[in-house]
C-alpha cells in the first residue's frame, strides 16, 4: 500500500465533507421524513402512495412512459450504432456530428415548438392539406403520452448510440469470423454473437435512458401531462409543509433507481465480455455498395431530420410575427429576441442563469480538479480512493427531481441556504454537484495521458507536491479542464429539475424556469419563450463544438454509464 500524504488526506477530506453535506445528507433526510413520524418508524405513506388510485396511476405512467422510451430508443440506437461503426458510407463524417444534434436543446424546450408544430392547425397538418394527404386535421398529439415518449425517443438515442458503439468498437472481430468459418453469418450471427457481446454497452444505455425517462420532468409539463411521478413531486415540493407525500415519492423514485442500477449489474456481471485480442486487431468495416449506402443514408437523414425538428420548429417560432394556418409564418421579426433582453423577467433570468451557471462551473472545476487528481495520483489507501470516485460520480445516477427535493426540504430552514429566502446559492451549489461528473471524467482522461514520471521528476528535484501540480500536471491537462468547464457551464444553462424546483422567487428565475413560466402565457409567451430556447441552443451548440474539438474520439466518455 503506498505511503499515505498528509495534503491528500486533508483535501480528501474536504471534499467528503463537501459530499456529505451536498449529496448524502438531503437524500439521507428525505429517506427520514419518509420513514420517520414523530420519531415513530412507519410504513404508512407508502401504503398510503400504493392505496391512492391518482399515484398508483401516476407511477403506472411513469413505468409505461419510461419502459417504451428506453425500448424504442436503444433499438434505434443500436440501428445507428451498428452502421456507423461497423459500415463505410459517404457522409459518414457528416452523420457522426450531425446525429447529436438532440443534445443541444433539451426536450422540454424543444415540446414548445413541436406543440405548435405539430397542432391540429399547425404546420404539418397545413402542408399534408395542401399536398392533398389527408382530408382533415390530424391531432397528433392528442395522446400526450405518446408526444412525451417521442419526443425523449428523440432527445435520448445519443445517448444509446454513444454507449452502444463503444461496445461494439471493443468486440474482437476474430469472434465474429469464427462463428462465420463454423457457417454463422448474417442474421443469426448478429443475434448470437454481436449483440450479446455488444450487452454492456446495451445494459447501461438502457439503465440510463429509463432512469431519464422516469424523472423526466421537464417534457410532461410542458406536454400538461401530470399524471407521472416527477410532476408529482414537483407539486409536492411546493406543499412541504402540508403535504409529506412528496418524501414517499421521491425515495420510492431514488429506491427504484438503485434497484435498475443493482440488476444491470448483476446482469452483466453473470456473463464475462473479457476480449483477448482488443488491443492487437482492428475492428471490421464493410464497405457498402450504392443500392445500400443509399439506404443508410436516407435512414440516418429521416433520424436527423426528425432530431432536428423540435430545433427548427423554436427557431421558426423565435422569429415568426404572424404564423396561423400556414406550413410557414407568413410575416417575420427579431422583435422577441430584443424583448428577451428588455423584458424584466426574461433580461434578469438570462443575467441569472449566467451567473449561476459561471459560479458552478467554477465550482465543480475546483472541486473536480481536487477530486480527479486525489483519486487517481493521491497517497491515499485504495478503498478511499474510490469511495471518493463513487461519489464523484453518484450524481450521474440520482436524478435531478430528487436532489432538488431533498436542498428544498432540508435546507428550508437553514441560514444563508434557505431557497425561500434566497435560492441561488442552492441553485449554484445543486448545478455544480449535478454537473460535476462531467468534469470529472474530462479532468481523468487528461490525468490518464500525463506520465507520472514527468511529476514524478520534479519531485526528485525537491519541488513541493503542490508547486508540482501547479507548474507541471495543471497545465498538461488544461485543454480537458476547459472542455469539461466549458460542458458544465452549457448543462448548467439548461438545467431544468433544479430550476424548475429551487428557483421560488421571480427575481432569482434562471432561463429554464422563466420559459416554463412564459409558455403559460397567451400573448406572444410562447414566441418569447422560443427566443430564449434560441439563445440557449446557440450556447450548448458552441460549448459542443468546443468541447468535441479538445476532447476528440473520447468525448463520447463524457456521457457513457
Amino acid at each position: 500500500m503506498r505511503g499515505v500524504s498528509l495534503g491528500s488526506l486533508v483535501v480528501w477530506a474536504v471534499l467528503m465533507a463537501y459530499m456529505a453535506a451536498f449529496l448524502i445528507y438531503p437524500i439521507a433526510y428525505v429517506f427520514y421524513k419518509a420513514f420517520i413520524i414523530d420519531g415513530t418508524p412507519t410504513l404508512a405513506y407508502f401504503q398510503i402512495m400504493f392505496q391512492d388510485p391518482v399515484l398508483r396511476e401516476c407511477i403506472v405512467n411513469s413505468f409505461k412512459i419510461a419502459t417504451i422510451t428506453t425500448v424504442l430508443t436503444v433499438a434505434l440506437g443500436y440501428a445507428i450504432a451498428f452502421v456507423m461503426v461497423r459500415c463505410e458510407f459517404p457522409l459518414r463524417g457528416f452523420f457522426g456530428v450531425a446525429l447529436l444534434i438532440p443534445f443541444i436543446v433539451p426536450p422540454f424546450v424543444g415540446a414548445l415548438g413541436m406543440l405548435r408544430l405539430f397542432a391540429r392547425l399547425g404546420a404539418v397538418n397545413i402542408l399534408l392539406m395542401d399536398l392533398g394527404l389527408i382530408d382533415r386535421p390530424i391531432d397528433w398529439f392528442g395522446n400526450r403520452m405518446a408526444g412525451i415518449i417521442f419526443m425523449e425517443v428523440l432527445h435520448l438515442y445519443p445517448i444509446a448510440y454513444l454507449n452502444i458503439a463503444a461496445a461494439l468498437a471493443n468486440i474482437d472481430p476474430t469472434l465474429e469470423e469464427s462463428a462465420e468459418t463454423l457457417g454463422v453469418r448474417g442474421l443469426r450471427k448478429l443475434v448470437t454473437v454481436t449483440i450479446p457481446l455488444s450487452m454492456p454497452g446495451v445494459a447501461a444505455a438502457s439503465a440510463i435512458v429509463f432512469i431519464w425517462s422516469f424523472t423526466d420532468l421537464g417534457t410532461p409539463l410542458m406536454f400538461n401531462f401530470y399524471k407521472v411521478i416527477p410532476v408529482q413531486i414537483f407539486t409536492m415540493s411546493q406543499q412541504i409543509y402540508t403535504n409529506p407525500m412528496g418524501y414517499a415519492l421521491t425515495v420510492f423514485v431514488l429506491m427504484l433507481i438503485s434497484v435498475v442500477f443493482v440488476g444491470i449489474k448483476k446482469y452483466t456481471g453473470m456473463r464475462s465480455y473479457e476480449m483477448m485480442g482488443r488491443g492487437h486487431v482492428t475492428g471490421r468495416v464493410a464497405r457498402l455498395g450504392r443500392a445500400t449506402s443509399a439506404a443508410v443514408i436516407i435512414f440516418l437523414g429521416a433520424v436527423v431530420l426528425l432530431a432536428a425538428l423540435p430545433h427548427i420548429s423554436i427557431i421558426l417560432l423565435s422569429v415568426s410575427d404572424e404564423w396561423f394556418m400556414s406550413v410557414l409564418p407568413t410575416r417575420y421579426t427579431l422583435e422577441h429576441f430584443l424583448n428577451v433582453f428588455e423584458n424584466d423577467l426574461t433580461s434578469k433570468s438570462v443575467r441569472n442563469s449566467l451567473v449561476y451557471s459561471l459560479v458552478a462551473t467554477a465550482l465543480a472545476t475546483a472541486i473536480g480538479i481536487s477530486s480527479a487528481y486525489v483519486a487517481n495520483r493521491g497517497a491515499l489507501p485504495s478503498f478511499m480512493r474510490d469511495l471518493l470516485d463513487t461519489l464523484t460520480m453518484w450524481p450521474l445516477a440520482v436524478p435531478g427531481v430528487a436532489i432538488a427535493f431533498g436542498y428544498l426540504s432540508s435546507f428550508a430552514d437553514v441560514p444563508l441556504l434557505s431557497p425561500y429566502v434566497n435560492p441561488a446559492p442552492l441553485l449554484i451549489i445543486s448545478y455544480a454537484t449535478r454537473r460535476l461528473p462531467y468534469m470529472v471524467r474530462a479532468i481523468y482522461a487528461g490525468l490518464q495521458q500525463v506520465h507520472r514520471s514527468l511529476e514524478e521528476a520534479a519531485l526528485s528535484l525537491g519541488s513541493r507536491p503542490l508547486r508540482v501540480v501547479r507548474q507541471i500536471t495543471l497545465p498538461l491537462i488544461l485543454a480537458n479542464v476547459f472542455a469539461g468547464g466549458v460542458l458544465v457551464f452549457s448543462e448548467c444553462m439548461i438545467e431544468v429539475s433544479d430550476s424548475l424546483i429551487l428557483a421560488l422567487r421571480q427575481e432569482y428565475y434562471p432561463m429554464t424556469k422563466a420559459i416554463f413560466e412564459l409558455s403559460a402565457h397567451l400573448v406572444a409567451g410562447t414566441e418569447l419563450a422560443s427566443a430564449m430556447g434560441v439563445v440557449l441552443m446557440v450556447v450548448v451548440a458552441v460549448s459542443m463544438v468546443v468541447t468535441n474539438r479538445v476532447m476528440g474520439q473520447r468525448m463520447g466518455e463524457l456521457f457513457k454509464a
